[in-house]
């Protein structure tokens, strides 16, 4: 799995982990200096038991799919060079998990075949290890060296990243913020159906994005009639605020997606409840989850957190979700039968029929 000097520029992203969040800047970069990108097949059952027979079982879910999108580059698809970076601090004393720092390392170890990593070390933490410095050694390999063209690059992908950005901050769905994002539009569509419910759903773009890992929720919340609100609907400022207003600091790289969003929403009174969807086995969302749900109970705003890993059963996941949209349907019809005032009758006898009565005598 040699690095060396490679002539052709094609690279194969897989369709996981980090590519929910960051694909868009991939693509307008990448496509700049001229490679042609290939992207993993999206996920499906076999992708997930591909990947799980190549880790214990203890593995969080979102790792196991990814090296199942690794297998499927690789043997489906027949690519050589997959781009697989380090991500291990997006700004000073600000980590990822484990897991996530340690990608290149574990793929190197875990999957054989005839293919290069293309692995690149971004960690803000450290000296000299900032983003140009992580562009330059994602494109060593293919003998791109001038930095000039690497931030001209650069610029490409940070246009398609905020056109997405600016989409989904605007209410379109996230299919339709990155196809448009993709091809170089923008396209903002007026929301004309009011939903009765609005959720926030709080979660990794690994777990929510992932069709196949959270089982079409976003479907079957809207055949429910219900709104859905996520982190990529939120700027940075305002997950930074919803941390603090869960009295907590930021400490991990993805907690902006998880105590950010929640805490903004938690205060937020069109949200009528909270959904966490988080994989079985992640240490980092469990104590984040934890936070989650006191503020949750201390704000009176309803909460269902669900765990999802390779043998999570479709029907159970639908039955309890199901109950707890049911439930705030009943809240909210309550709530809104109790502000309906109703004025007092006041009774006045008629006294005329006696009057009349009293005169003719």
């Amino acid at each position: 799995m040699a690095t060396e000097n490679l002539q052709e520029l094609v690279i194969g992203i897989p369709r996981g982990m980090s590519y929910y969040g960051n694909y868009p800047f991939w693509h307008g970069f990448f496509s700049a200096l001229g490679f042609k990108i290939i992207l993993s097949d999206p996920t499906t059952k076999q992708t997930m038991s591909e990947g799980s027979a190549l880790v214990v079982t203890e593995t969080c879910l979102p790792i196991k799919i990814y090296l199942g999108h690794i297998l499927n580059l690789i043997n489906q698809k027949g690519v050589k060079n997959i781009f697989v970076p380090s991500l291990q601090s997006i700004a000073p004393k600000i980590y990822n998990c484990s897991k996530i720092r340690g990608l290149p390392d574990l793929v190197r170890n875990v999957v054989k075949g005839d293919f290069n990593i293309i692995e690149a070390t971004l960690d803000k933490s450290a000296k000299k290890q900032g983003l140009y410095e992580f562009l330059q050694e994602t494109v060593a390999p293919f003998g791109i060296t001038d930095l000039d063209k690497i931030k001209q690059a650069s610029k490409q992908g940070w246009k398609v990243y905020n056109n997405f950005l600016v989409m989904m901050r605007a209410g379109l769905s996230y299919k339709k913020a990155l196809s448009n994002a993709l091809q170089g539009k923008i396209l903002i569509e007026a929301n004309a159906k009011a939903h009765p419910i609005h959720i926030a759903l709080v979660s990794h773009g690994y777990n929510i994005y992932d069709e196949r890992a959270c089982m079409k929720i976003f479907d079957k919340l809207e055949a429910m009639d219900v709104s859905v609100h996520t982190s990529l609907q939120l700027t940075d400022e305002q997950m930074s605020e919803g941390i603090a207003s869960l009295g907590q600091r930021k400490y991990w790289a993805n907690e902006h997606e998880m105590t950010g969003t929640a805490g903004h929403y938690l205060k937020d009174n069109k949200i009528d409840g909270i959904i966490t969807l988080n994989a079985f086995g992640c240490g980092p969302d469990s104590l984040m989850i934890e936070r989650i749900m006191r503020k949750a109970k201390e704000s009176g705003k309803p909460m269902l957190s669900l765990t999802i890993d390779e043998h999570t059963g479709e029907a159970g996941f639908i039955t309890r979700l199901e109950a707890f949209i049911d439930m705030l349907y009943r809240k909210k019809r309550s709530k809104i039968i109790k502000d309906i005032s109703i004025s007092e009758y006041e009774y006045k006898p008629q006294t005329n029929i006696c009057e009349e009565v009293l005169s003719d005598k």
